[in-house]
């Protein structure tokens, strides 16, 4: 959940400012050359370009953005035995999966959790925090661990990057149009851009991009599924589903980010759309029935 959660706001807050950068310095100004009416071919490339650029840079800097956002503690060179056998196990899965070796971290919380990143297969981070190390076995611990290295082994942040891409791609490309419409149609501007078309546009790019998150969370959560099954691979089914049955035991029903709490969805058939991972049970349901 914080790899999602850490992506998208990463890749929400570039593509805000990438589209005011176009704002401010007039690059937008081209759709408007042909009159009231928008060049969408224009549009649609200028929106390819904003869109696919947050998405690439948010996928850039996800080692450096979660190592700053979650405190992780890479380890270089083991202290302790925990840090040996972390690095060992890291080690081997990795091989396992024919990926490089990633980096090994461990963040402070009291929270049972763990998460992988990076641009590439052969340049990932994988950490865990504290509160999973203290609440786990160790069959626990290398079954989440054989769940990370899946993600970074089926290329998930990659995949997840385009889909953002052209997500945002859209996004954009409706949002002006929207606004563009507005402020013509509505406030009956009849030259370049008056106010009604910055306020509108932002107010769509927000707005579509919560509907358009829900094509993204489906996403992660068919690749949760498949990352199980890859941890079941590394580590053994057993341990994969104690290690699950560990989480259910620790967490409770997962919440919705702020904003979407705010709206009074949560619970709902609504709620699950918004959902980065699938219910612990039913993971657990999917491993039980596999072969």
């Amino acid at each position: 959940m914080m790899r999602i959660l850490l992506f998208l706001a990463t890749n929400a807050a570039i593509l805000v400012v990438i589209s005011v950068i176009f704002n401010i310095f007039g690059i937008s100004g081209v759709l408007d050359a042909q009159g009231v009416d928008l060049n969408l071919n224009a549009l649609l490339l200028m929106s390819a370009i904003i869109g696919v650029t947050g998405s690439a840079i948010s996928l850039a800097i996800s080692k450096w953005s979660a190592k700053s956002a979650m405190g992780v503690h890479v380890i270089e060179h083991p202290q302790n035995q925990t840090e040996k056998w972390l690095i060992d196990v890291v080690a081997r899965q990795a091989r396992a999966a024919g990926i490089g070796m990633p980096e090994v971290g461990i963040f402070q919380t009291p929270d049972p959790n763990a998460f992988a990143t990076g641009m590439n297969k052969n340049n990932a981070l994988v950490a865990v925090s504290t509160g999973l190390l203290q609440s786990m076995s160790a069959e626990e611990v290398e079954a989440v661990l054989g769940h990370e290295i899946s993600h970074v082994a089926n290329g998930d942040m990659v995949t997840m990057a385009l889909m953002q891409g052209v997500v945002n791609t859209f996004v954009y490309f409706f949002a002006t149009v929207i606004g563009h419409t507005v402020d013509r149609v509505v406030f009956k501007t009849e030259r370049g851009y008056g106010p009604a078309y910055y306020i509108t546009q932002m107010i769509m790019q927000i707005v579509l991009s919560i509907l358009a998150s829900m094509l993204v969370m489906w996403f992660s959560r068919y690749r949760e599924y498949r990352a199980d099954a890859g941890g079941a691979k590394l580590a053994g089914r057993d341990k994969m589903i104690n290690a699950l049955r560990a989480l259910q035991r620790a967490h409770e029903p997962e919440e919705l980010p702020g904003q979407l709490a705010a709206f009074g969805i949560h619970g709902s058939r609504m709620h699950r759309l918004f959902m980065s991972h699938p219910p612990l049970e039913e993971r657990i349901a999917a491993l039980q029935n596999s072969r």
